[in-house]
């Protein structure tokens, strides 16, 4: 279905700032629907109507979806699972997939440290959720930047982060000690936005499914 086709009312979607922002607008303009990238702008429209885009911190997103601030987002299950929010499900994209890994120096001792963890991350629900499911203690350094800075500054032996190409790890002496699971971007909405709008939404999932 061409973008023509679906105009009327923007739909109102909440996008991260940085990286999967970009990407999300490439997945749109592969299917004809362009957005200029912004300057300073933090809400932004699409070339045919149909969106009315906010440009948020990618924690923030589910806050304003939950809030119905914006009635679409898309993020990683990752910031998904951290906000224990509610959310409709409407799509998994094939974009931006990392891994959840658990991380330490090269030299570092892992056996030592087995029975209890330290870990420095930003991601404090994922790491006492999965390591308790294991029945091992965790202690937990909640940081909101750099995290590869934790185990070569001595604040924790271990942190627990999104991993991509490995190279921030790498660069900092660091290694995987495990892969705990894979992140996907996934399409949400607000359960009663979706409920007023779900002529006009699932038609947009329909038109992000199609092939460019």
């Amino acid at each position: 279905m061409s973008p023509e086709r679906m105009a009327g009312h923007p739909l109102s979607l909440a996008l991260p700032k940085g990286r999967l922002f970009n990407q999300a607008l490439e997945h749109f303009a592969a299917r004809g629907l362009c957005v200029s990238p912004p300057d300073r702008e933090l809400i932004v429209t699409d070339n045919k109507g149909m969106l009315r885009i906010f440009i948020v911190k990618n924690s923030d997103l589910p806050v304003y979806v939950s809030h119905g601030i914006a009635g679409l987002g898309i993020c990683g299950s990752d910031v998904l699972y951290e906000s224990g929010g509610v959310f409709f499900e409407l799509l998994e994209f094939s974009f931006g997939s990392a891994r959840m890994c658990l991380a330490a120096r090269e030299d570092h001792d892992q056996d030592a440290a087995i029975k209890h963890l330290k870990v420095a991350t930003k991601f404090p629900v994922f790491t006492r959720n999965f390591f308790n499911r294991r029945g091992i203690p965790v202690e937990i350094i909640k940081l909101n930047g750099s995290v590869e800075l934790a185990p070569v500054l001595g604040l924790a032996p271990y942190i627990v982060d999104l991993v991509e190409t490995g190279s921030t790890l790498k660069a900092n002496g660091l290694k995987i000690v495990e892969e705990l699971e894979n992140t996907r971007v996934k399409l949400i909405a607000n359960p009663a936005y979706y409920k007023v709008h779900y002529g006009e939404v699932d038609t947009f999932v329909g038109f992000l499914k199609e092939r460019a």
